[in-house]
């Protein structure tokens, strides 16, 4: 059985060795950039007449303040006035921890259990004079957090700070997009590695296990972040199907995979076939690699994010499918924000009008799917740099060289 360059031939232990023997060093967020964040989110606020932001548990805590702390039933987070002060909301019985894990040092507001911590952070914030002022709540914040702190503070007006913290977060630092290209790196190579395992009667769930490891080997700790690995008809659903396949000759592969490095994320996908190609994968391939290039293409400064979705399905149509979101063709998105979090707004999808701007990142991934056959994802990043798009890791080069071994 023929295969496309780089698919099969290997064992796992042979490239879980070739992995360890990589090299990929990263420099954390300095503390100094943490500040500019906050400064800039304090000019947000002034801008937008709100008096104090309350940052959650969770992704803007660990991006404003550099406090990683997972979201539960407990209010935790941070209050930041519009003028820059920081004051920090916990259980009584947190407080060691908090202050073990932060990095920059402040008051805290402690509650005990049996009291409440909305009235707390209403009288915080009444103290310095806003008791009656706009308070920004992180749109990541659970229903009951927002209720609460509105049941106990009739005078607070109440607003979504999305927009104050996407203004900030949407374009990425040099050092923001340097972890991500480390990260991005890293997965690419547990790509290459994924297909070289690959053999008849593997099933997906092994090779997921060995995803897992390969990203821990290449240097991820946590290991994957995710990873969806299909074969057969179950590549035609976009996330998946519940059970396991096991491969089979000229089987149509999907990997679809990513680590975090500090936090940041990768996430790229693959589609190539174990064996022999049919025409209409062939034909369905080339146009996937069309479309992610006309998306790339439109990807210009100070045009609409909505622009490269629109570029993508016009390519596809030129293949004869779609239009729009119809079957077989595009039927999501062409791309979302990366960052802290693998889907992150802006988003490459029509309404989106947000310029774009130097520092974004998106993934571009116009996914075409052909119901009850198969489905083809080609996933690479980009960021926006001074001139234009930048990838992030060279997109698939052939389907008879997936990598581009022998370009």
């Amino acid at each position: 059985m023929t295969m496309p360059i780089g698919v099969g031939g290997a064992t796992p232990e042979a490239e879980l060795a070739r992995l360890r023997a990589l090299r990929f060093s990263h420099t954390p967020i300095a503390p100094q950039e943490y500040r500019a964040r906050r400064d800039l989110l304090c000019q947000q606020m002034q801008a937008h007449e709100v008096g104090a932001i309350f940052l959650n548990a969770g992704t803007n805590l660990d991006y404003f303040i550099g406090l990683k702390w997972s979201a539960s039933e407990r209010l935790v987070g941070a209050l930041l006035t519009a003028e820059g002060e920081l004051l920090y909301l916990a259980p009584h019985f947190e407080a060691g921890s908090i202050a073990d894990f932060w990095l920059e040092p402040g008051p805290l507001a402690l509650w005990h259990e049996h009291e409440s911590p909305y009235a707390l952070l209403g009288a915080e914030l009444d103290q310095r004079g806003l008791g009656e002022t706009t308070l920004a709540m992180d749109g990541s914040a659970a229903f009951f957090l927002v209720d609460g702190v509105y049941q106990a503070n009739p005078a607070l007006t109440l607003v979504n700070a999305d927009p104050l913290v996407s203004a900030c977060r949407a374009c990425k630092s040099p050092a923001e997009i340097a972890l991500m290209q480390t990260a991005k790196s890293m997965t690419l190579e547990v790509h290459k590695s994924a297909a070289r395992i690959l053999r008849e009667g593997i099933t997906t769930t092994e090779v997921a296990a060995f995803i897992h490891e390969a990203h821990k080997a290449v240097g991820a700790p946590g290991g994957s972040s995710f990873c969806i690995v299909l074969f057969g008809v179950a590549t035609s659903f976009p996330h998946g199907v519940k059970e396991a396949q096991t491969l089979k000759a000229d089987d149509w592969v999907l990997i679809d995979t990513g680590c975090r490095v500090a936090g940041y994320h990768s996430d790229i996908t693959r589609s190539y076939c174990f064996g022999q190609a049919s025409e209409a994968q062939r034909h369905a391939w080339q146009a996937e690699k069309a479309a992610q290039a006309a998306a790339f293409a439109a990807a210009q400064l100070g045009q609409p994010c909505e622009a490269p979705d629109h570029a993508a399905r016009e390519a596809l149509e030129g293949f004869g499918f779609g239009p729009d979101y119809q079957l077989p063709g595009l039927p999501h998105r062409t791309g979302h924000g990366c960052g802290l979090e693998i889907h992150e707004a802006p988003y490459l999808v029509r309404g989106d009008r947000t310029p774009l701007a130097t520092g974004m990142v998106f993934s571009n991934e116009p996914m075409l799917v052909i119901p009850d056959q198969f489905g083809v994802r080609l996933e690479d990043h980009f960021y926006m740099g001074e001139t234009g798009p930048v990838w992030f890791t060279e997109p698939s080069h052939s389907l008879d060289d997936p990598f581009g071994l022998n370009a």
